[in-house]
């Protein structure tokens, strides 16, 4: 059984700096992409960023706009989310998901498993 765990949640001010993790379980890891979606409140899920399953490739929403850094260490099963210069506007659910695929992807759609998320506020 696929289990995903997220940490790292906080609360930041405006310009701060969080480091999410996702925990992976239940089947090799480094078969599969990950990625990072996240659900503000009144709003649908949206695409954050995504990572290959060797982590050699690397997929961006446009609003990340360099702030945002996903990576992988398959040797321990994690993946992660480095967020700078955080906005109000970043302030949600974030979830770590697991796709069938190995390419990374922004739609929701192409991955199997999700994580419980992990709350982001940034205050202003």
């Amino acid at each position: 059984q696929v289990q995903l765990v997220e940490s790292g949640e906080g609360l930041v001010q405006s310009g701060g700096s969080l480091r999410l993790s996702c925990a992976a379980s239940g089947r090799t890891f480094s078969d599969y992409s990950m990625g990072w979606f996240r659900q503000a409140p009144g709003k649908e899920r949206e695409f954050v960023a995504a990572i290959s399953w060797r982590g050699d490739v690397a997929n961006y929403a446009d609003f990340v706009q360099g702030r945002f850094a996903i990576s992988r260490d398959n040797a321990k099963n994690m993946v992660y989310l480095q967020m700078n210069s955080l906005k109000p506007e970043d302030t949600a659910v974030y979830y770590c998901a697991q796709g069938p695929l190995r390419r990374p992807s922004s739609y929701y759609g192409d991955y199997s498993y999700w994580g419980q998320g992990t709350q982001v506020t940034v205050s202003s």
